[in-house]
């Protein structure tokens, strides 16, 4: 009873939360998009909308208000009413003497005022850690992971609530991207330093981007050529293991409306390694070429974006020699893996602005992208050229202060052009096929928002699939803010994903299972739902946030991919029984003094799925998460320390097949392990150079490829991935901004 009468009192006797609105612009009057916004001292904050246009709670122990924007001097508001409206102008550039104090921007940003529960990970997040690209920007994130899927080639993938990237979408500047054949490299495809900040949203998320997410959306946004002052980065990077990267990025104004940027990337990591002496490379061998061109028009009511990009990789991996831990191996053919990757992708973005007041708006997006991937894994192969179109016409008004409404036309067209040969007979003939599917859709979304106490979003969609025919997904979130220490969170969303088996599966072949891939699958097809409580509370001068959600996930169809039913193959088929996911987070982060932030987190998860009519534990999935994270920054700015660690809970093995001896190939679980990291920065005026290390405990799976010494068997397996495949890595990079 007590206990009750606590809740009650924070949740409803404490004062109601005031709202601060406003705008941040440039000094030209443009609106600003995606600017921080936040409290001095706090660990929340927000993002402005496409017009520049936030609003936040009022802090309770602060008074300052900060805007902050990459390219942008940082502006500070004094702000005592609790329904004031502060309208910000950053000016040009980011001028700091050796001298000055300036206000620290937020890291990862809990995006207090969206309905939907998002986070976002701003650019000062990204200098946290080495950072080389889009795989190695969730160091520090508790909610994402991300894992090796297969040792020999190094595909890796995101893993979101508990399962698998392929069931969150991928969005870049808000329209699917990275699908198909791109999804098992993706994470290598997008360079760090040229990522402006990534939203990561979780459970069942808007209807405006299409029907696919199921367990969330991650959105990653570009440095802009528009930021005002012309500018030059650069930034390069070495580690011991004689991996090096160089990124170069700029922009120029060819009037006081039109400018462009280039950001250009290259990598070389072919050096041969093999620390575990089984006769196959550690990592594998990668060379990358990454360029891409912006262009953008900032218009009083017309705004138009676009780019061009284009990318080149070799990536090779296989037996580097015929021995085993010192002893001598089968001699013949090596076993060598190949994969050659060009991609190219353009897209434009126009917007009309009616009413900026109202943000009454027309947008049309259009993309397209080509990916050709010719894969060699012994003597198997698979070659693919697919091509996408994206098309998405949308119209969003503020009706008035409390109705929103967003309704909008979509088409979306894959196109995959497939040759492959799937096992090692040389005598076999390669075998074609093509898949098509064209989506148009239409969908409408409604927002209530009563004072930013209560707000309700609803949205359904309705598509149809040349494949799949006629469907229809809903989508619901509703906020409850009862006061400023407490606000609530509710979820419902229904997903749809089509399977490309070979295209999103194919490093699968370089294991020596075969492949069994049912006929006429159906589409994926899943309910989320979710629930999260964050708390804000005054402690000592700052504000203790501590955040718990609750998500589950329930398949009413999934593609299972069965490596349990049969030691020796990998089966695709469509689920017999049940599959589920729950997973329960809670984080809590608090500013211990001027430039400490700490925050520790701790997730469990329970997946499981019906693997040949019996519900298991899905395999190579860990239980839980814990992770601890600190950062201090010197009061002059000058150094940066950042230490990251890690606890990984163990998980379940797929069945394993038996030896000569009669003992199993693998053990049926695998443990727990931790990992280290850590980075040093020291930042002087326009550049500054930073030093660390990624799993410094040095922990790596003992036998990341099993059968190392018969590749050409049906032994050889190298996705029994549940850990690190390298020890300790140890790096410096040197970053220039003028």
């Amino acid at each position: 009873m007590r206990f009750l009468s606590i809740i009650f009192f924070v949740c409803f006797v404490m004062p109601s939360h005031a709202q601060v609105k406003g705008t941040v612009k440039d000094a030209k009057g443009n609106p600003i998009f995606m600017a921080n916004v936040f409290w001095l001292g706090a660990t929340q904050g927000t993002s402005t909308a496409e017009n520049g246009s936030f609003s936040i709670e009022k802090s309770s122990e602060s008074n300052k208000l900060i805007a902050s924007f990459v390219g942008f001097a940082n502006d500070t508001v004094l702000v005592k009413s609790k329904n004031a409206t502060v309208n910000f102008v950053l000016q040009e550039g980011v001028m700091l003497e050796e001298s000055t104090v300036v206000a620290r921007k937020l890291g990862l940003i809990k995006i207090r005022s969206s309905v939907l529960n998002e986070e976002m990970i701003s650019s000062s997040e990204l200098l946290r850690a080495a950072c080389c690209n889009l795989g190695e920007s969730f160091t520090t994130n508790p909610s994402v992971d991300v894992s090796y899927s297969d040792a020999a080639t190094g595909a890796k993938q995101i893993r979101l609530l508990g399962l698998s990237g392929t069931y969150v979408q991928m969005l870049t500047e808000n329209f699917p991207n990275y699908r198909g054949a791109a999804a098992p490299f993706s994470l290598g495809y997008v360079p760090g330093p040229w990522m402006q900040s990534i939203q990561v949203s979780k459970g069942s998320s808007s209807v405006k981007n299409g029907y696919e997410s199921i367990t969330g959306q991650i959105n990653i946004e570009f440095k802009k050529p528009q930021v005002p002052e012309n500018h030059l980065y650069l930034n390069v990077f070495a580690n011991h293991k004689e991996r090096y990267e160089g990124n170069i990025d700029g922009n120029v104004h060819i009037n006081k409306r039109l400018s462009t940027s280039i950001l250009a990337h290259y990598e070389n990591e072919t050096k041969t390694h093999d620390d575990n002496g089984d006769g196959f490379l550690d990592m594998p061998r990668v060379e990358q070429y990454n360029l891409q061109n912006r262009w953008a028009w900032m218009g009083d009511h017309y705004v138009f974006q676009a780019a061009i990009k284009a990318l080149k990789e070799d990536r090779s991996s296989g037996q580097s020699t015929h021995s085993h831990s010192g002893a001598a191996m089968p001699e013949g053919e090596l076993y060598s893996i190949g994969l050659k990757t060009k991609r190219y992708e353009a897209f434009t973005k126009n917007a009309y602005i009616f009413n900026k007041e109202k943000s009454t708006n027309v947008a049309l997006i259009l993309s397209g992208s080509i990916h050709q991937l010719d894969a060699l894994y012994g003597h198997k192969f698979y070659n693919v050229n697919q091509k996408n179109l994206y098309a998405s016409l949308m119209f969003e008004s503020n009706i008035t202060k409390e109705h929103n409404i967003s309704t909008g036309l979509s088409l979306n067209h894959d196109y995959y052009d497939q040759d492959y040969r799937l096992t090692n007979n040389l005598e076999e003939e390669g075998m074609e096929s093509k898949e098509k599917e064209t989506v148009p859709g239409a969908y409408v979304q409604y927002t209530f928002n009563w004072n930013d106490k209560l707000v309700l979003m609803g949205g359904i969609r309705a598509d149809h699939s040349s494949e799949y025919g006629f469907f229809v997904t809903p989508r619901a979130h509703i906020k409850y803010n009862p006061n400023d220490i407490i606000n609530f969170r509710f979820s419902v969303g229904k997903g749809y994903r089509t399977n490309h088996v070979l295209a999103e599966n194919n490093f699968l072949l370089a294991s020596g299972r075969k492949v069994v891939i049912d006929k006429h699958l159906k589409q994926e097809e899943a309910w989320n739902y979710g629930t999260s409580v964050a708390t804000y509370i005054p402690l000592f001068g700052h504000t203790l946030n501590i955040n718990a959600e609750y998500y589950y996930t329930r398949f009413q169809n999934q593609l299972v991919v069965d490596l349990d039913s049969d030691p020796r193959q990998v089966h695709f088929a469509n689920l017999d029984g049940k599959s589920y996911s729950h997973t329960f987070q809670v984080e809590v982060n608090y500013p211990f003094f001027r430039g400490f932030n700490l925050m520790g987190a701790y997730r469990l998860t329970d997946v499981q799925t019906t693997f040949n009519q019996v519900l298991r534990k899905k395999p190579l999935t860990g239980r839980y998460k814990a992770l601890l994270t600190a950062t201090y920054k010197t009061p002059l700015d000058k150094w940066q320390f950042d230490v990251t660690l890690q606890f990984n809970g163990g998980g379940r093995m797929p069945t394993p097949y038996l030896l000569e001896d009669g003992t199993p190939a693998w053990e049926a679980n695998y443990h727990s392990y931790r990992q280290l990291s850590a980075q040093v920065s020291r930042f002087f005026k326009h550049w500054s150079v930073y030093i660390g290390g990624e799993n410094m405990t040095n922990f790596k799976q003992k036998n990341p490829i099993i059968g190392a010494e018969h590749p050409w068997s049906d032994r050889f397996d190298s996705t029994m991935i549940w850990g690190p495949v390298h020890g300790s890595i140890y790096y410096i990079g040197v970053r220039v901004n003028i």
